[in-house]
């Protein structure tokens, strides 16, 4: 897929995702030929970097499946003693 896009054209996106769902995310974006390469970055990071022609369909497929693959954000609560 790197050779199909020219580096210089690609957008770059940083998500915070689900450690768990790394190979899931993986895994759906590879079945887009052409959609965007997932590289990680840290551990919860990811960096997804696409054509800017495929921007609204990525974005489309990032919004049906974020409630699995984003991380939940957690709120810290103080305890009642």
């Amino acid at each position: 897929m790197c050779n199909q896009m020219d580096n210089e054209r690609l957008k770059t996106l940083y998500l915070r995702i689900s450690v768990d769902q790394y190979h899931f995310l993986k895994f759906i974006l590879e079945g887009y030929d052409g959609l965007a390469v997932l590289s990680k970055k840290e551990t919860d990071i990811v960096l997804l970097r696409y054509p800017l022609e495929m921007q609204e369909d990525l974005m489309q497929l990032l919004s049906l499946i974020g409630k699995r693959i984003f991380r939940p954000e957690y709120l810290e609560k103080e305890s009642i003693n």
